[in-house]
């Protein structure tokens, strides 16, 4: 053996030594023998050990694990349930929620007749309990309830409504609606009654059930200076005037133009509706960027009216005037001319007939004809002439006439296009936005868009072009001298209207209105004083 391991070493297994162990043979033990198991626990023994071990169990065992975690596992299947049985628990002993009943307090039914018919007193003057009386010995039910002795009811006449239309929508019978129409025709015209004019209306008590109810009156205002009302007399229908004191003052508006003419004029108190006008006004006569400056006075007046009931009905423009240093620099007046009305000038000429008005206040930068392109770099044709004006300014159009165009059109960018007959025509380009429509007819002077840079445009400014024939043409070129002249009687009458306008005071049409003298009045009595035969010490 010592031999042996002796080759091995030799042989060069340094690593791998034996120990005597390994080479001795290894002594035999005896066997022995297995632990015997317990004997199981039967009865009660083996009942309690079950329970414990089913504690022990219930108590090392997670039944409320986080069921956000380890889905699908046994654990999360063992807390579901354990969810699911807790909420079924909590729903079945839940108790259940209804009304308490409480007990009638009704009476009996042959109590609360004999209450009814107690009630002769109550309802007589008028009881609000709303119940009907118990029938009795002296009291017999009616086979119907009475109509109401009148009807109270209003009505307004709307936009493209007829006065008789209106009468008998509201429940007038024909014959009284035709009848009224009649009495209010003679006083005014029915189509000059204004829409929303409201119309007070009584209904009296029918004859039979079958016959509409009988006018008893009928009022409403008529004129801004008369009142209507009709009123019934037997059997026939009378009309009452009731004339309401109106003053006419015009409201004259004076002050500095400032840094704003609107701005300044709308802080002394005139309507927008007034500065629009003056403005188109002067327009006719004077740059409105050029000529005005903040030192200047303006002054307007306007038709103005006001009802002693406190109505006030806000006219058309009468005045439109302009000084500096105390001296006019324009006075216009509005005055009718046959069935035409224009203004003219103090002296009595008229405004130019036929002359194309200026489309925005602002100044030429740009002529008619050829010139170099600001954007395509090359010369070509300039088919109109460009005012300067701010973004936003507003455009008027020139002449009355209508619009066959509005809307895109190319490098014009928002195009207006206005055909004013005799073949004339003109056009509006680069708009920022348009105010009008195709088809629509407009009037000198009125707002048909606003100064933009839209199109083939290096900044904010009007192009406008005149066209003759179909062909464009210098805007430059048509000139129009035709004015009205006013003479004779007429530029006297002219002229005394001028005088009295002027002579109106700035604010009087704002003064009070003296009171209106009005019937002597009487206290209402009590309800005690009107007992017969009771005196009030």
């Amino acid at each position: 053996m010592f031999q042996q391991r002796e080759q091995l070493l030799g042989a060069g297994a340094a690593s791998a030594r034996l120990s005597l162990a390994d080479v001795l043979p290894t002594p035999t033990r005896p066997a022995q023998p297995a632990p015997a198991l317990p004997a199981p626990a039967t009865g009660i023994k083996a009942l309690k050990e079950r329970l414990s071990r089913t504690r022990q169990f219930i108590h090392d065992t997670n039944w409320t694990p986080d069921l956000g975690q380890n889905i699908g596992s046994l654990e999360w299947f063992r807390g579901l349930g354990t969810l699911c049985l807790l909420c079924t628990g909590a729903y079945a002993v839940f108790p259940g929620v209804s009304p308490i009943g409480a007990a009638a307090t009704a009476p009996a039914p042959v109590a609360r007749e004999e209450l009814r018919s107690q009630m002769i007193m109550p309802m007589a003057f008028g009881s609000d309990t709303g119940h009907a009386m118990g029938a009795t010995d002296a009291v017999v039910a009616l086979a119907q309830a009475p109509e109401r002795p009148t009807i109270e009811l209003a009505a307004t006449i709307g936009r493209g409504d007829s006065f008789l239309r209106v009468m008998q929508r509201a429940g007038v019978g024909s014959g009284d609606a035709q009848a009224v129409a009649n009495l209010v025709s003679s006083v005014v015209p029915l189509d000059d009654i204004r829409d929303g004019t409201r119309i007070d209306i009584t209904l009296g008590r029918r004859f039979a059930r079958n016959q509409p109810r009988p006018v008893e009156n009928i009022a409403f205002r008529a004129r801004f200076d008369l009142n209507v009302e009709i009123v019934r007399a037997g059997s026939a229908l009378d009309l009452v005037q009731k004339p309401i004191l109106v003053d006419a003052t015009p409201l004259r508006i004076r002050g500095t133009v400032g840094s704003s003419l609107y701005r300044s004029a709308r802080a002394a108190g005139a309507p927008p509706s007034a500065i629009q006008a003056y403005l188109r006004t002067l327009a006719t006569q004077l740059s409105i960027g050029n000529d005005i400056r903040s030192t200047d006075q303006f002054d307007i007046i306007v038709d103005y009216k006001r009802a002693a009931t406190g109505e006030v009905e806000l006219g058309e423009l009468l005045y439109a005037g302009l000084e500096r240093s105390g001296k006019p620099r324009a006075q216009m007046l509005r005055w009718k001319t046959g069935n035409n009305v224009q203004w003219f000038e103090a002296s009595g000429v008229g405004e130019t007939r036929g002359e194309f008005a200026r489309p925005v206040n602002g100044a030429v930068t740009s002529g008619f004809g050829y010139r170099r392109h600001p954007i395509l770099g090359f010369r070509r044709m300039h088919s109109g002439i460009d005012f300067k004006a701010g973004s936003g300014a507003p455009i008027y159009a020139t002449a009355d006439g209508v619009v066959n165009y509005a809307g895109r059109k190319g490098g014009y960018g928002n195009f207006v296009r206005i055909a004013h007959g005799g073949n004339i025509a003109t056009g509006y380009g680069h708009m920022s936005r348009i105010a009008v429509s195709n088809g629509m007819r407009v009037q000198r002077g009125q707002v048909i868009g606003y100064v933009g840079s839209t199109g083939l445009s290096t900044g904010p400014h009007l192009h406008y072009e005149l066209y003759r024939g179909g062909r464009a043409v210098d805007p430059n070129s048509v000139k129009f001298t035709t004015r009205a002249q006013l003479s004779g009687s007429e530029l006297a009458n002219f002229r005394a209207r001028l005088k009295q306008l002027l002579g109106v005071t700035p604010g009087a049409a704002l003064q009070s209105l003296a009171p209106v003298p009005s019937a002597k009045t009487t206290e209402p009595k009590r309800e005690i004083e009107r007992i017969e035969g009771t005196t009030i010490a």
